[in-house]
């Protein structure tokens, strides 16, 4: 199956259904994330809290993530960006950087890339061997089956854009002096190999998604659309996994609108 394909592109949010929309899946956030910290509500701290983006460069991650924690006490959320590996990290095995970042009991972390580069940019560069991208899906799903067992509610988004959109991104960041440095010559070169990293995106979300951790493929030529869809996808996930542990629903703020965490 071909999810890229099936992905509506064309679909968009007026400047006023947005902001109505994602000011109400914040105030649900911030009460979702107080409750999971156990500061309100029935008190008891709840599962920890993975957020999971993957996607093509400039396709509006680090503008999702920014609105994501927006709400949020900065001491209650980290936020974790990962690049290539160190010369380091390269002697261990390639999950074991990611598990200090990862939340425990009560918290909440954002990953802004993840362990999926072994499949992505380290597949289609070279970085891996055949014999070594090849056994990472299944343990992927290894790891995020361990973690969902002890209790975590992991959330993966692919951000996902046209190969035109992206062009007009790169072109409106190359001609922005405050912008400029976000667009670098890896970037070019990546997207002339956007037919190698499809066909290593496919393959990804067929094979590393499962029931506790499935993919969420966002459309994003529509910033305001696709970041609309993050928070409210992320609220909906911690509603789901909440109700099934018999938590009582978590009931909105005064009227008034809610204070910051």
């Amino acid at each position: 199956m071909n999810r890229l394909s099936e992905v509506d592109l064309s679909q968009k949010l007026s400047k006023k259904d947005a902001s109505e929309r994602l000011d109400a899946a914040l105030d649900r956030l911030l009460r979702l994330r107080l409750t999971l910290g156990g500061q309100v509500g029935e008190q008891r701290i709840g599962p920890p809290l993975c957020v999971v983006f993957e996607g093509w460069d400039a396709s509006g991650k680090g503008g999702a993530i920014k609105r994501l924690v927006r709400p949020l006490d900065p001491r209650h959320v980290r936020v974790s960006q990962f690049a290539a590996p160190t010369y380091d990290e390269k002697r261990h095995h390639f999950l074991w950087r990611f598990w200090p970042v990862l939340p425990g009991w009560g918290g909440m972390a954002v990953l802004d890339r993840s362990w999926y580069g072994r499949v992505l940019v380290e597949r289609v560069e070279g970085f891996a061997t055949e014999e070594q991208w090849s056994r990472a899906y299944g343990e992927i799903v290894e790891f995020e089956r361990t973690l969902a067992a002890e209790g975590m509610i992991m959330v993966k988004f692919w951000m996902h854009v046209s190969e035109e959109e992206q062009l007009r991104r790169f072109q409106d960041r190359a001609g922005d002096p405050l912008r400029a440095w976000k667009l670098t010559d890896e970037d070019w070169r990546n997207r002339e190999k956007r037919p190698q990293y499809e066909a290593a995106v496919e393959e990804m979300l067929a094979r590393t998604d499962h029931e506790k951790a499935p993919w969420y493929v966002v459309p994003g030529d529509d910033k305001r659309l696709a970041r609309v869809t993050v928070a409210e996808t992320v609220c909906a996930a911690i509603e789901a996994e909440l109700a099934a542990r018999g938590h009582r629903p978590v009931a909105p703020f005064p009227a008034g609108g809610a204070a910051d965490e």
